[in-house]
């Protein structure tokens, strides 16, 4: 009996040091905002836009989860190498297309080989800051029958950046210390 009873004394006491070790999930407004900008462009059928905020969102990732706000084009492959792939990729046909998004990604990021802040894509994402407009999603069947070929190539873009973002925030950053003190940081910043 007492054995029974220092096990459950010892397991509430493991579970309780686990619970103060981890860091509390949280959402970001910011990223958010952002994310659902992406969509109302979209919507909107503002290919160029949509695309050129999605594209960003891999060297805002990456340079939210260094304590600097930095990103090199080594540490954005990586983040792409990491991220934007699909969850089973040995039985997804669209491997193709998830390569060909990292390669968007790297030809049009400006990082050279040293470490920089991408202080564009990050100032238009501290803008999202005090959004506050209600979530409206992009559906695609909607404005399927009026889609000109950029435009798929757009949407599918933006779907597979914007897909990625939020798996990488709610399975690594909304942990990650240091993303969260940058977003913290981003949000005071004037």
């Amino acid at each position: 009996m007492q054995d029974s009873r220092t096990r459950d004394s010892t397991a509430r006491d493991d579970a309780s040091a686990l619970r103060k070790t981890r860091v509390a999930p949280s959402s970001s407004r910011m990223l958010t905002s952002y994310m659902m900008d992406i969509e109302q462009l979209l919507d909107e059928q503002q290919w160029e836009a949509a695309l050129r905020e999605a594209l960003d969102l891999p060297q805002i990732a990456a340079a939210l989860s260094d304590t600097q706000l930095t990103v090199n084009r080594e540490r954005l492959r990586a983040w792409c190498d990491e991220w934007i792939r699909p969850s089973e990729p040995d039985r997804n046909a669209r491997c193709a297309e998830y390569a060909r998004v990292t390669e968007m990604v790297l030809a049009r990021s400006d990082i050279g080989e040293g470490a920089t802040v991408p202080s564009l894509a990050l100032r238009r994402l501290r803008l999202r800051r005090l959004v506050r407009t209600p979530p409206r999603g992009f559906t695609a069947g909607r404005v399927a029958a009026t889609i000109v070929p950029d435009g798929t190539v757009a949407v599918e873009t933006c779907n597979i950046l914007v897909e990625t973002a939020h798996r990488w925030y709610a399975q690594s950053a909304v942990h990650d210390q240091a993303v969260q003190a940058n977003l913290a940081r981003l949000a005071v910043l004037r």
